[in-house]
């Protein structure tokens, strides 16, 4: 059943994801970081890509497929990188840490302030039983992954040998 229904599964879930971040954004007024904006990348690229198939209705779905999971990983490099920042495991980038660079000149400092995001990338806006946005996001791509690669390969990725 899983097989049957996985082009639709893996829509369900990017809008699911997607849905959860703009809702918690707009109504319950959790601002994103720079971070959690880059996590929800491909979740728009998916659901692009499935309504552009959809609309097409092309019988082969293999480069939906193969774009979802080039575009999990690039989504897990980001969702796994924003927990090692939360964690204080990673240095985050620029403009995401909190931390100021030394210097002796207070114009120098005086923007880096202003350059500052409000929200920083280690704050954690929100968790549930423990696990962050950041973390359920990691772990809801590596099951994209995952499923979607045991999907390619049983499909895919064996040759059936025909009897004449």
């Amino acid at each position: 059943m899983l097989q049957k229904y996985w082009f639709y599964l893996v829509g369900f879930f990017s809008l699911a994801a997607l849905t959860s971040a703009l809702i918690a954004e707009f109504y319950f007024n959790l601002a994103p970081c720079e971070m959690c904006l880059k996590q929800r990348e491909p979740y728009y690229i998916i659901i692009l890509g499935f309504i552009f198939i959809a609309i097409l209705k092309w019988q082969k779905r293999i480069w939906f497929y193969l774009c979802v999971q080039l575009i999990s990983i690039y989504g897990l490099f980001y969702s796994v990188w924003h927990v090692g920042i939360e964690n204080q495991l990673l240095p985050g980038p620029a403009g995401c840490s909190s931390g100021l660079n030394t210097t002796n000149n207070i114009l120098s400092l005086k923007e880096q302030i202003l350059a500052k995001p409000v929200i920083n990338c280690e704050d954690i806006a929100w968790s549930i039983l423990g696990l962050s946005a950041a973390t359920i996001n990691s772990l809801l791509l590596f099951l994209i992954f995952i499923l979607n690669a045991i999907y390619l390969w049983s499909n895919y990725g064996t040759k059936k040998e025909k009897n004449n």
